[in-house]
């Protein structure tokens, strides 16, 4: 057997990788780590929590409607520790870039990733640069990691019955677009990734109510994320498609790509449980904030062991999670 493309895709086949990827004895320094395949480890150090976080972007094209490969290396990982419910303070950045690079192109890079910066309140503090051969790899290679402490860290394993659904904003955004625009497809303003970093719309949900659980729906998308939470809480999860918010623009491209948006990456989403009674302030506090103004509350988690959509006709159908990623190389 050898690793190929769908192994790294976000689905369910990726499983199989991971398991040899995390066949590690000493994994967690007594607290919450690889076991958990959370958006980030927590480490209990007297008394706190340290919340760490990595991740590594490849991103193709580099340049696309709406960001760039600069601007995804840090809201990836921004984003994975607003969703463990850490402010992000500081990240490092280490590149890897192909001989021959545009200059130019680095510079385009940087800039976006400090804009990203300022919009999170978080800073690069340290980093690496590595320069390899011509046609060793594909162009440009992004990993940036980021390291917070936080008093009570949210997991993705903790959905309880009664529990509200919430996502942050339209699902589909930024794989469509990416693809879209990969394609060749001139369909002018339309479809913009949605790449941003979701601390700001995460604060203001937590000082709103209680949040039992969290995840962004980065590969795999939505499909997959709430899938792997309800699996790692134990419960079944119930959806309505009617309020699931997918822009129109989004969705006729996805059906001429034939091409299921709610199993494409988002990279500017969050996915929430919350309680029923604190649902409403949450989702108001959310749609304050520019980048929650299309927030809903989209299902509740029911007993049982499976994600089900009730469609707008009246039937029901099973939310299952991708084997694969059908956009590779989107993040």
């Amino acid at each position: 057997m050898k690793v190929n493309l769908m192994h790294g895709a976000g689905g369910e086949v990726m499983g199989e990788l991971l398991r040899t990827l995390t066949a590690f004895s000493h994994n967690n320094a007594g607290g919450i780590g690889l076991e958990s395949l959370d958006d980030g480890a927590v480490i209990p150090i007297n008394g706190s929590n340290i919340v760490f976080t990595t991740d590594s972007h490849v991103v193709r094209p580099l340049f696309f409607p709406g960001g760039d490969i600069g601007r995804i290396s840090v809201c990836g990982t921004v984003n994975d520790l607003a969703v463990m419910g850490a402010r992000p303070i500081a990240l490092s950045s280490a590149m890897v870039i192909e001989e021959g690079f545009p200059i130019d192109d680095l510079v385009r890079i940087v800039a976006s990733m400090d804009q990203a910066l300022g919009e999170a309140g978080a800073s690069i503090v340290t980093g690496d640069c590595k320069v390899i051969e011509r046609g060793s790899l594909v162009v440009i290679i992004i990993n940036t990691a980021g390291i917070v402490i936080s008093k009570r860290p949210v997991r993705d394993c903790t959905l309880q019955e009664g529990d509200c659904i919430i996502v942050s904003g339209t699902l589909g955004d930024h794989g469509i677009s990416l693809l879209s625009y990969r394609e060749g497809f001139n369909l002018g303003d339309q479809l913009r990734s949605d790449v941003a970093p979701v601390w700001p719309i995460v604060d203001l949900a937590l000082h709103a109510g209680d949040i039992h659980a969290m995840k962004d729906p980065t590969r795999g998308g939505f499909a997959a994320a709430i899938n792997e939470m309800a699996t790692k809480s134990g419960v079944g999860i119930l959806l309505d498609e009617g309020h699931v918010p997918i822009r129109r623009s989004i969705r006729s491209a996805a059906d001429i790509l034939g091409i299921d948006p709610l199993q494409v990456a988002n990279e500017g989403k969050v996915v929430m449980g919350v309680p029923a009674e604190d649902a409403e302030a949450v989702l108001s506090a959310i749609r304050s904030h520019p980048l929650g103004r299309e927030a809903a509350i989209i299902g509740r988690v029911v007993s049982g062991s499976r994600v089900i959509m009730q469609t707008k006709i009246g039937g029901e159908r099973f939310v299952e999670p991708p084997l694969g990623d059908p956009v590779p190389r989107v993040c």
